[in-house]
């Protein structure tokens, strides 16, 4: 059974993984370091080869996405790191360049995981008197949270639209997203924005806003930590702030049943779901919400899915891994390009021999349906995001197709399958994505996220006002009534 984007060392798979995640990462921004501050230097010039090496070797070897990358470029890059990162003058700076090297794959499950370093002391927000809690919403970066004795300085809703003098999305393009893992564009944006102004003590920001009532202002800003603890608005009350058990469930008028799946990373998400059958069997239409869903273990998934699908099996995701022979990759050295036409074992000696990677046959998931399983055969509308992410998408895959199954809401993260880890120098990590996925008939959506049947994007207001914009399209969908009405809730 594949196990998808949970890793205990990481902790988390629901959507605050992403933001845990991004804590991690603190590396990614380019920033002004305090001239003061005296920043570990404890791996050797020596081991930082070490490290970087190990890291492009298991690249070359298990990324399962290798054919997607320019061989000769990545190599270059590697070679063009070696003195590099000999030269860093801090565990820091080293961390840094291994960040922007595994950046350049593209993968959200392919990551280097920097350790504690000593010395290293960054903010996010804080800028003595002020607060900035940024967050990117309908493809601007607004300001989502000060303090509240700012309100009226820093207006909720407010645009950055210039960092350092530059446009944002030019100064994410150049200084930010660079050190971000991402499978897709719009996530990597949507954590760069998290931490566009992230900094040391005392370095300094310009930043432009364009404020709600449509005039401009620039301020100037500088690191250091604030005691104010006065929010505005409370932390919490965003809808994508609050706190998720891992199965929720309301009832709306009109029988429309409504249940959030936002982990399948515990049985107890199958078990509890099974509890609410008798529920469900009685609505006229059923709302799964997968929106901060990050993902976990597929049977999980599937135990739910068998639910919702009219056929024997749940055809899911098709998957393969690199395949590597060393006497063929021996034998690929007295092989010509033209000698490969109709000849399986010659066309891999020669992928092997000049480095190209090799893959075994594709297979599709089928997970057998035990007769005398209740199934749905009524209208179901599945909330995607973002964050919909791994085992969360591979459900999405399994429910493809089934005529009684809409999806609405965004686009989804793009990125799945099963991280292989180990260890770097100076007690770091990394892990690689070993798995390949697409949908059972070859369609690709790792890069690409999975597109909702109906797109539902909010808008900045319905954001600031945590209206629920997605699940009020799907009660429409269903003939269900609108947020006004009051659900009766579950657990």
């Amino acid at each position: 059974m594949k196990r998808c984007f949970f890793d205990p060392v990481i902790g988390l798979s629901e959507r605050f993984s992403k933001v845990f995640r991004f804590a991690l990462l603190f590396s990614i921004v380019f920033f002004q370091l305090n001239a003061t501050a005296q920043i570990a230097n404890t791996i050797s010039p020596a081991e930082k080869v070490y490290g970087l090496s190990k890291f492009w070797q298991e690249i070359n070897y298990n990324f399962a996405y290798f054919d997607r990358i320019n061989r000769h470029s990545w190599d270059s890059t590697y070679k063009a790191l070696i003195p590099q990162v000999q030269a860093t003058r801090n565990d820091y700076e080293y961390y840094r360049l291994l960040t922007k090297f595994c950046a350049t794959l593209h993968d959200g499950h392919t990551e280097v995981f920097m350790p504690r370093i000593k010395g290293l002391d960054f903010i996010n927000n804080m800028f003595g008197v002020y607060l900035l809690v940024l967050k990117r919403v309908d493809n601007k970066v607004i300001i989502k949270r000060t303090w509240k004795k700012d309100a009226q300085r820093f207006p909720l809703g407010s645009e950055v639209v210039e960092v350092n003098g530059l446009p944002t999305e030019q100064y994410i393009k150049d200084s930010i997203a660079p050190y971000i893992a991402a499978s897709t564009d719009y996530v990597r944006e949507d954590m760069a924005a998290e931490r566009l102004l992230m900094g040391a003590p005392g370095s300094t920001f310009s930043i432009k806003l364009r404020k709600p009532d449509g005039k401009t202002a620039t301020y100037y800003l500088t690191h250091a930590r604030t005691r104010d603890s006065v929010f505005y608005p409370d932390p919490g009350v965003y809808l994508d702030e609050r706190q998720r058990k891992v199965v929720e469930w309301k009832n709306y008028p009109n029988h429309i049943a409504y249940v959030a799946l936002n982990s399948f990373v515990s049985k107890k998400t199958d078990s509890i779901f099974e509890s609410l059958l008798p529920v469900l069997k009685v609505s006229r239409g059923i709302i799964i919400d997968l929106r901060y869903n990050g993902g976990g273990d597929d049977g999980v998934a599937f135990n739910i899915l068998r639910h919702f699908i009219t056929d024997s099996v749940i055809v899911g995701e098709t998957t393969t891994t690199r395949s590597y022979d060393p006497y063929l990759k021996a034998v690929g050295r007295y092989i010509d390009a033209d000698d490969t036409a109709g000849n399986g074992d010659n066309r891999e000696a020669w992928l092997l021999y000049n480095g190209y990677p090799v893959y075994d046959k594709p297979a599709a998931s089928r997970y057998k349906i035990e007769q005398g399983t209740e199934r749905f055969a009524m209208p179901v509308v599945i909330l995607t995001s973002h964050y919909t992410e791994s085992a969360a998408e591979d459900f999405l895959i399994g429910a493809d197709k089934q005529k009684n199954i809409v999806r609405i809401g965004e686009s989804t993260s793009g990125s799945t399958g099963m991280p292989y880890r180990f260890d770097l120098p100076g007690g770091g990590s990394a892990r690689i994505c070993i798995i390949k996925d697409t949908y059972p008939d070859g369609r690709e959506f790792v890069g690409k996220g999975i597109q909702p049947d109906i797109l539902v994007v909010p808008t900045v207001d319905d954001y600031l006002k945590s209206r629920d914009v997605i699940l009020e399209a799907a009660l429409e969908y269903l003939g269900g009534v609108n947020s006004t009405s009051k659900p009766s809730h579950g657990r």
